[in-house]
């Protein structure tokens, strides 16, 4: 282990004019935060990581000073204001280090926000042999070399070629000598650190470091998009393994209401909560004859929680419908009974619950299907409905955050439930989710830090899915 202190820089000097918003990238929120947010959180959770100093765009330092006002990113350190270019910015950076010592530099692009620990880990590995780090992943296309006239000049072995990736990480005193070589130098022009150490230090050696197709940069408009479908794929797969006595420190003494708690996911959401010592109340039509798609039953259901308990940590709605058949022919009773109980009702228990999950800065928890991403044939009610729950998971966890309220919805896939098999009859069990999977992915959700989030649940890696099915295995 090194005996040096390892302080990660996150550079978010930059504008993001590409994105066309009047706001600079890393501010754009996807998955409930801003992205630099969540990789403030990557580098913060980061056991080897000593000390966080953020670099800025101009102007815009107090969105980051709001971030780390409460505490949550203790390791942040300095909160400084960026350069014009990428290379001052590092300077800038390199002269807020403490004086007199040395130290590891770990520097990452603040849109890069799906860096993975096992990535920041081994870039401080190869430190201990290495004095310069670059993190790269292969390049899946060919690349040409064009001449001034747009014509090919060459095509390099793409064997041999590598993408760069943040982050990059120095010995201190290596990177701080390269930029005051750089500095004499009146045609210096590097775009990232590496290149500055290649080029002005040609005997250090530069170790290269395994990246992640994962580890993208949000730089264009579509960037945005796939790095929020890249973080509802991911999201179950980054919460922290636990153990019993985890989740008894999370959940005893803790208060939750559970709407459609009575069988299914619910239950057992219920039951599992109680057995690491929560105290949970659940309401159902069957069972407490608590009808969700009311507004005085919700208020019914408040009032008694609260006078229960005395305060509500964890409120969670399972409760719903699952109307088949062609709309043209959908009588107008199944409209209202589907849209009141998929939709009006996760509203109303918003609304209605909101104060009690605003004292105790809770967790709101919503279920959403698969579907709602595209409407299916004989589904457009349920669907609909779903797509309109995802939303309002969305802007809630937007509205509420100032409030520390977290908002999030699973989106489990087919599951083995009473009301799947009332619509689908017995299924192979094999091809279904287990319920009890399912609220254990529920309770992880409750208890993490993370707001915004559609949280897929599958029975393999959606992303190996989607690969293997690219490559036709």
């Amino acid at each position: 282990m090194s005996v040096l202190r390892n302080v990660a820089v996150l550079l978010a000097g930059g504008v993001g004019s590409r994105v066309g918003l009047d706001i600079p990238k890393q501010l754009i929120k996807i998955a409930g935060m801003p992205i630099m947010e969540h990789t403030l959180g990557v580098l913060d959770r980061h056991p080897e990581i000593d000390e966080i100093i953020i670099l800025m765009a101009p102007g815009h330092l107090d969105a980051v000073h709001a971030m780390t006002r409460d505490g949550r990113y203790p390791k942040v350190s300095k909160i400084l204001e960026g350069a014009e270019t990428r290379n001052e910015t590092t300077k800038r950076a390199l002269a807020a280090l403490p004086e007199g010592e040395d130290c590891n530099v770990l520097l990452h692009d603040a849109v890069r926000p799906l860096l993975s620990e096992e990535v920041i880990t081994n870039c401080f590995k190869a430190l201990l042999t290495y004095q310069a780090v670059d993190v790269a992943i292969p390049s899946a296309d060919t690349i040409i070399e064009i001449d001034d006239d747009n014509t090919i000049a060459q095509i390099p072995d793409r064997s041999r070629l590598r993408r760069g990736q943040t982050p990059q990480a120095f010995l201190a005193s290596t990177l701080k000598r390269a930029y005051e070589i750089a500095d004499q130098d009146p045609k210096f022009k590097a775009t990232d650190d590496c290149s500055v150490v290649l080029k002005y230090l040609p005997d250090t050696k530069i170790w290269v470091v395994d990246g992640h197709e994962q580890n993208m940069k949000v730089t264009e408009p579509i960037d945005v998009y796939i790095a929020d479908k890249l973080f509802q794929l991911t999201a179950h797969q980054q919460f922290p393994q636990k153990d019993e006595s985890d989740y008894r420190a999370a959940l005893e003494g803790k208060n939750m209401v559970v709407f459609g708690g009575s069988y299914g996911i619910g239950a057992d959401i219920a039951e599992l909560a109680e057995s690491y010592g929560a105290n949970v109340a659940s309401y159902s039509r069957s069972a407490t004859n608590t009808d969700v798609a009311k507004r005085a039953d919700i208020v019914a259901a408040a009032a008694d929680a609260g006078k229960r308990f005395g305060s509500i940590d964890f409120v969670v709605n399972t409760a719903g419908v699952l109307p088949r058949g062609e709309l043209a022919s959908v009588s107008e009773e199944t409209i209202y009974t589907a849209t009141e109980i998929n939709y009006i009702a996760p509203v109303l228990i918003a609304q209605e619950f909101f104060p009690y999950l605003a004292r105790a800065k809770g967790s709101l928890l919503f279920f959403t299907s698969s579907s709602y991403t595209r409407g299916r044939r004989g589904y457009a009610l349920y669907s609909s409905a779903k797509a309109a729950t995802v939303n309002l998971t969305q802007a809630l966890a937007d509205e509420w955050a100032d409030q520390g309220v977290r908002v999030n919805a699973i989106n489990p896939e087919r599951t083995a439930t009473p009301m799947r098999t009332k619509a689908f009859g017995q299924e192979p069990s094999h091809t279904l989710l287990e319920s009890k999977a399912v609220a254990r992915a529920s309770l992880d959700t409750l208890i993490a830090s993370s707001t915004g989030h559609v949280i897929d649940l599958r029975r393999i890696d959606p992303i190996q899915e989607a690969l293997d099915a690219a490559a036709g295995n």
